[in-house]
């Protein structure tokens, strides 16, 4: 009973599950996966739980777990798993306070197996791609993606080829793609111009693209909301922040929380906040200016993964956005860097772009936004290694912002060079 369906509500033009089909031939839009469900949902709840005491690869997946609620697949035998997702929710008693908040809890995606929310879409899109005999996948990658596609396509036998920014990715997210044998291109190009690039070569030779402009991909991501609900017992938050990229994930997350509204998994939806690097902004700026969407032609961010100035996914995002009655926010890079630096001394860590969920929700709740007694859970993309060179100069005093402004190093850790010499250590230690 799936069909992929065209997002635009005047067009919602129909296509087999199974046509590889990123935009509508009709009008353009995107494209989204579509069921119709008829399911228990206190079966399911229970279903979901025993499951999570079964040795079956298929239920060990935090992702797989949750197959009836996205039943694109005829059999499973394409599906390829790292047993993905089976993220932890880590409160923060030290975040909170830094936010303004009586408690937060961190929905942190870093624990996934290529250390990144990404795992949970790219067994999705790589079990399609299987499925329809495709021998090579592509992606545009500033880092996260890469990695993730890199992965799944050495563990299910295809042959992934990356694009990427040239001089524009962080050697911890290069260096993953390149264990995992995937043949890398550096293009003298930005993300956006080279996503254009990689649809043209897609369409030419054949090739499959596991961008998030894949509809299979938002279907393994809504994972990522039905697991966390899974935790609280299906008790929806108040919030749910995330940051903002591509906006793969705010349209994932929030046709999750809808249609598990519509299963009666839940009883009520969340509310999305989204937040976005400064330099980085089209969504933040569109939503705030209206009229037409405007893309940001050179965007510019140390936090990376979210360094996007044409976000393919914004018609879905916004849509998510009015549905749960959400906000978008965009903060500085002092502001990111201060936030990564108070997480870490959480004992959690991140990666630069997901510290933009807790620099968010200081603003959010200062400006009172957000109520400082509200159930808020923070998504945390990405694990702390992916950058280690931003930690090292946040912590060094040598972190410049893309303008070459030196940021202040605000909650220094700086390590001290000392003598072997146990009187002057201990002195010192004293």
């Amino acid at each position: 009973m799936a069909q992929l369906v065209c997002f635009h509500p005047e067009c919602r033009t129909r296509y087999a599950i199974t046509d590889v089909v990123y935009n509508c031939a009709k009008c353009g839009g995107l494209i989204e996966a579509a069921y119709d469900f008829s399911l228990d949902p206190a079966a399911l709840k229970k279903c979901f739980r025993e499951r999570r005491m079964s040795n079956a690869p298929l239920d060990q997946s935090g992702v797989w777990r949750y197959r009836e609620l996205f039943p694109f697949l005829q059999d499973f035998s394409s599906v390829v798993t790292l047993r993905e997702g089976n993220t932890p929710l880590l409160e923060s008693r030290a975040a909170a306070l830094y936010a303004g908040l009586e408690r937060v809890a961190f929905k942190h995606q870093g624990f996934n197996p290529t250390g990144s929310f990404k795992d949970n879409g790219m067994t999705c899109g790589a079990a399609q791609a299987r499925a329809l005999g495709m021998r090579r996948v592509a992606c545009v990658s500033t880092g996260n993606t890469s990695a993730s596609m890199a992965a799944y396509a050495a563990a299910g036998g295809l042959e992934a080829l990356i694009f990427l920014p040239h001089g524009k990715i962080s050697f911890g997210k290069l260096a993953q793609a390149l264990e995992y044998g995937a043949r890398t291109l550096e293009v003298e190009a930005n993300f956006d111009q080279i996503l254009a690039l990689v649809r043209a070569l897609a369409e030419k030779l054949g090739i499959y693209v596991l961008n998030s402009v894949n509809p299979f991909r938002i279907e393994g991501q809504k994972t990522i909301v039905f697991e966390l609900l899974d935790q609280r017992d299906w008790r929806p938050p108040d919030w749910i922040v995330l940051p903002g990229g591509n906006l793969g994930n705010t349209s994932a997350f929030g046709k999750a929380l809808r249609e598990a509204l519509a299963i009666g998994l839940i009883g009520r939806l969340p509310r999305l906040a989204v937040i976005q690097a400064e330099g980085a902004a089209p969504f933040f700026d569109f939503v705030e200016r209206g009229g037409e969407f405007r893309a940001v032609e050179n965007p510019e961010t140390l936090a990376t993964a979210i360094r996007i100035g044409d976000p393919v996914s914004w018609p879905k995002a916004l849509h998510e956005i009015r549905a749960t009655h959400g906000v978008v926010e965009k903060v500085t890079e002092q502001e990111i860097a201060d936030a990564k630096a108070r997480i870490g001394r959480a004992g959690i860590g991140c990666e630069p772009a997901s510290a933009a969920t807790l620099a968010g929700i200081r603003k959010l709740t200062a400006r009172g936004v957000i109520d400082r007694e509200a159930d808020v859970v923070a998504v945390l993309t990405g694990n702390l290694l992916k950058d280690p060179d931003y930690i090292y100069r946040y912590h060094t005093g040598k972190l410049e912002a893309p303008d070459g402004t030196l940021l202040r190093s605000t909650f220094a850790n700086q390590s001290t060079v000392v003598p072997n010499d146990p009187d002057r250590i201990a002195a010192l230690l004293a």
